[in-house]
């Protein structure tokens, strides 16, 4: 059990890529229809990806698939040639409303029906990577049950902004912090858009840094040098897990002893500082937490 920390793409068209893929360290690895194939090789791209999604997951490796945006005519063939108990399920982009994220779900339903999959079994990752999607949030996170984390999308969405894409990011400051803020809200992770400069480590650093000081959980990865990097910053430190393994032991004294509150280390320990800690420790998988895979 793991949570959500790397995701990586890999082209669905690329047979020496996804082969490489069993070798990757990533949370989740996220065979791509959409971007990464061109138009042309949509179809072809099918038959290559379903045979990898099976031997990455004989491979232990937990599998889901990027499809192409409803307006494209390509998603419901994709999801149906690609369930399988081989994946946990998809991510669709461009999602605009919750009546896209309720088509989806109506979609994936029946095809676990006629494939003889478990009820609810497939879930799904929202992209929100428009302005309506950004209007539109809260809605889409609560549209479906199968829904298990919200991505933040900054290509498409400078795209959709007309606006330019920088290093820094001030441009998409405030849409980028209002989703792990919805996602929050109902308790779902929230992913970060990739870093595009996949030679850039110490950009990387930065914008993962930063991505994580607003709530970001994880983040996607486009290289797999970036996923180590990418698996630390949204890793508790030793130092984190120490601390809050010690609040946890001094509320768990105070508490058996009817305190109501105390201090460690000169400061004053409350309800939000344990549950900092118990975040911590769900983070370093000491603790069991809703949002496992």
């Amino acid at each position: 059990m793991k949570t959500i920390r790397s995701l990586i793409f890999v082209p669905g068209n690329r047979e020496n890529m996804l082969e490489k893929a069993l070798t990757f360290n990533a949370d989740i690895i996220m065979v791509d229809l959409e971007d990464s194939v061109p138009t042309a090789q949509k179809l072809s791209a099918i038959p290559i990806a379903q045979r990898w999604t099976e031997k990455l997951h004989e491979s232990g490796k937990t599998v889901m698939v990027r499809l192409n945006a409803l307006d494209t005519g390509f998603t419901k063939n994709e999801m149906i040639q690609m369930a399988s108990n081989s994946i946990l399920g998809f991510s669709v982009g461009k999602i605009s409303s919750a009546n896209d994220v309720k088509t989806i779900d109506i979609m994936l339903t029946e095809i676990e029906t006629k494939k003889g999959l478990p009820h609810k079994s497939l879930k799904f990752i929202a992209w929100i990577e428009s302005a309506k999607a950004i209007m539109n949030i809260q809605e889409i996170s609560t549209a479906s049950t199968r829904t298990i984390a919200l991505a933040f999308g900054a290509e498409d969405l400078t795209n959709d902004m007309e606006i330019t894409r920088t290093e820094l990011g001030s441009e998409i400051a405030v849409p980028r912090a209002m989703v792990p803020i919805a996602a929050k809200a109902v308790n779902l992770p929230a992913l970060d858009s990739p870093f595009v400069s996949f030679n850039d480590y110490d950009a990387l650093t930065r914008d993962a840094t930063n991505a994580k000081s607003v709530g970001y959980t994880g983040k996607f990865a486009i290289h797999p040098n970036q996923i180590e990097t990418i698996n630390k910053i949204f890793s508790p430190s030793e130092e984190e897990i120490q601390y809050a393994q010690q609040v946890m032991e001094a509320w768990e004294q105070a508490e058996s002893q009817g305190e109501g509150s105390i201090a460690l280390d000169g400061k004053m320990i409350d309800v939000p500082v344990v549950k900092r800690a118990q975040n911590v420790l769900i983070a370093a998988g000491l603790l069991e937490d809703k949002f496992t895979l």
